[in-house]
């Protein structure tokens, strides 16, 4: 895996802006290219001039969405069937598929929000949202939401972290944790500020 690492990182340093789209479409759409690597090193690119800050966020968008949305219509158009026949070729284990399952099942619609802020279900969420003929506007509404205080919380730690934006990939499950947490907290301020008024 370090091996791979090494070579994910080169790509990103030689090709920047558009390398950080591939890599965060490849993640979307169901392949090992972890976020907690291709944003964080975007935020360093960041620290270095390399981008501006608003360009990696948008690359990191742009990248997420559109691999996002081709999971989604291999998941609408291509269905369990193929996913099942041709799922182990890109890495999708039935336990992968088991897990986003779960999530829908679990979550409805919202899990298009909720999950981009998860590890392993992040990358597959959007092919059972895709099977389930979830609507293709609240799809994009829902994966765009959760993608963005995700893609703005690790560049901006890889900026802040400058070289050292490694650290962030160790401690990348507490940090999953920490955004949940700020984001049901806001929610429920929100929730409750609403209630207040009624």
């Amino acid at each position: 895996m370090e091996i791979y690492f090494s070579f994910l990182i080169n790509l990103l340093g030689q090709w920047g802006f558009w390398a950080i789209v591939l890599g965060m479409a490849l993640e979307s759409a169901c392949f090992p290219v972890p976020s907690e690597i291709v944003l964080p090193f975007a935020g360093f690119l960041v620290a270095q001039g390399s981008l501006s800050f608003s360009q990696a966020v948008f690359a990191g968008l742009l990248g997420g969405m559109l691999g996002s949305i081709a999971a989604y219509l291999f998941g609408r158009w291509g269905g369990r069937p193929l996913l099942s026949r041709f799922g182990g070729r890109f890495w999708l284990s039935p336990q992968h598929l088991q897990l986003a399952d779960q999530w829908v099942v679990k979550y409805g619609e919202s899990a298009a929000f909720w999950a981009r802020f998860l590890p392993i279900v992040r990358t597959f969420i959007s092919l059972p949202l895709g099977i389930t003929q979830m609507s293709f506007s609240r799809f994009l509404l829902f994966s765009f939401a959760g993608s963005i205080p995700w893609t703005i919380v690790l560049i901006y730690g890889g900026r802040l972290l400058g070289e050292n934006w490694t650290i962030i990939r160790e401690y990348g499950d507490w940090l999953n944790l920490l955004i949940i947490a700020a984001v049901l907290t806001w929610g429920g301020l929100w929730w409750f500020r609403r209630q207040s008024r009624k």
